[in-house]
């Protein structure tokens, strides 16, 4: 289900639309600890995390009280989707940088 999001489809003869991978080795579970580090990160409350990652809390005055408001959704989705626009950008900056060839050599002792 992931895996072509992973790995991208360069190597299909004729895909609708040609897609990079996203990071060579990335695992989905991998993927679920980097979100959870990134909410942190971003101070998303414990509970909208839990949510989220489909988790519930050990306190249970928390998990039964606790709710999580549409601002804090939508102040994650902010977060979670600038973090993605920025590694886009980072990507695209990396693959347009063109890399001088090694000297030859033979040009190193000339």
């Amino acid at each position: 289900m992931f895996r072509p999001a992973v790995d991208g489809n360069l190597r299909l003869p004729h895909p609708v639309v040609r897609t990079h991978p996203v990071r060579p080795g990335l695992t989905f579970h991998g993927l679920r600890h980097s979100h959870k580090t990134w909410m942190i990160a971003d101070g998303i409350p414990e509970i909208a995390q839990a949510r989220r990652l489909g988790h519930h809390l050990d306190n249970r005055i928390i998990e039964a009280y606790s709710h999580v408001a549409p601002e804090v959704e939508q102040r994650l989705l902010r977060h979670l989707e600038h973090r993605w626009h920025h590694a886009q950008a980072d990507r695209s900056r990396e693959s347009a940088t063109p890399t001088a060839p090694e000297p030859d050599t033979a040009e190193r002792h000339n």
